[in-house]
């Protein structure tokens, strides 16, 4: 989502303030895959991410609106971008919001946003191999163009699923949003169709876990994990996140052990949490989380009991930190 400067009354920001500071704490998870800060003043609004098999700790992201065809690696070691892609053979990106790494090797790169409300009749997908080394490069992207069985959507999550291949998008809406399936395969040349396979909360952006048996979907104050099978939403659960002034992504670690959550804006942080049960699917949930009736916003753990670092103060203040920013979007949409 284009981010957008809006004037919030002092006295909000340091109850903001008082409440990130009892958020979950965050592990530094070693040398790699550590919390770390975005350096590159190019990146100012960074809408998607995506741990990197090929190079241990980095970590592919990539602007909101009016960047142009561009994709970063950033070392979490550093901070630092370490390379960076412009891709060539695709039209001028018009709202990418989300990257996702495939099975096959290759980036998918979803310029899926609508800031109109889902007016445009087509949005695109771009896909091109992960570099092998890490340097600047310009590379050449396939470009797919995606349409829904049931009319235009707005959406920042893109998610390729890590056994199937498969791209799935969740569609966000106030209320909530659907979870669209493409097809097998995509077709560059022609409409890829996605269709409506489940529902889901409103959202910013989802990753598959690496064993492809969870989905985590975030948005901006929680995040929730479904189970995920044969295509298709299992038992939904809370899951464990750190709450950042604008919360755009999120991302599994490439070994499974931790979620990576980023935000937007200037020198924008991304921060790790560990699964405590070592990640990957299955009965081992993230944040060790056991399946619940808890509702989307993800505020109680399995057992019914507040997640651990929330409080209803600091839900009530985010949230409306949260209709301060959406107000000042909606005066400002294209």
């Amino acid at each position: 989502m284009r981010s957008y400067r809006l004037t919030v009354p002092a006295v909000a920001l340091l109850s903001f303030a008082s409440f990130a500071s009892a958020a979950p704490a965050v592990a530094d998870g070693g040398d790699a895959d550590r919390s770390f800060t975005i350096e590159d003043p190019r990146i100012t609004e960074s809408s998607g991410l995506a741990a990197s098999r090929a190079h241990p700790g980095i970590y592919w992201t990539h602007n909101d609106s009016d960047d142009g065809p561009y994709v970063f690696a950033v070392d979490s070691r550093t901070g630092k971008t370490v390379a960076t892609i412009t891709m060539k053979g695709v039209g001028e990106p018009r709202d990418v919001e989300a990257i996702s790494l495939g099975p096959d090797g290759n980036l998918y790169v979803g310029d899926i946003g609508d800031n109109l409300d889902g007016s445009w009749n087509h949005v695109w997908i771009y896909r091109f191999p992960e570099p092998k080394e890490l340097r600047d490069a310009t590379v050449r992207a396939t470009q797919f163009d995606v349409k829904y069985a049931d009319g235009p959507r707005n959406a920042e999550a893109l998610m390729v699923h890590p056994k199937t291949g498969r791209v799935y998008i969740a569609s966000k809406k106030e209320g909530g949003g659907g979870l669209y399936e493409g097809p097998a395969k995509l077709t560059a040349g022609a409409d890829n169709v996605f269709r409506r396979v489940g529902e889901v909360p409103w959202v910013t952006d989802g990753a598959f876990s690496p064993d492809g048996k969870e989905l985590v979907l975030r948005s901006y104050f929680s995040a929730r994990g479904y189970a995920f099978a044969n295509g298709r939403l299992g038992k939904d659960y809370p899951v464990e996140s750190p709450l950042l002034p604008q919360s755009e992504s999120v991302t599994y670690t490439a070994d499974g052990s931790a979620l990576m959550y980023g935000s937007e804006g200037e020198r924008s942080s991304v921060e790790r949490v560990d699964l405590k049960n070592g990640g990957g699917g299955g009965s081992d949930r993230p944040g060790g989380k056991s399946p619940s009736s808890a509702g989307a916003g993800g505020a109680a753990d399995g057992d019914g009991s507040p997640v651990k670092g929330t409080t209803l103060t600091g839900v009530a203040v985010l949230a409306g930190i949260g209709l301060l920013l959406f107000l000042g979007r909606r005066r400002r949409k294209d």
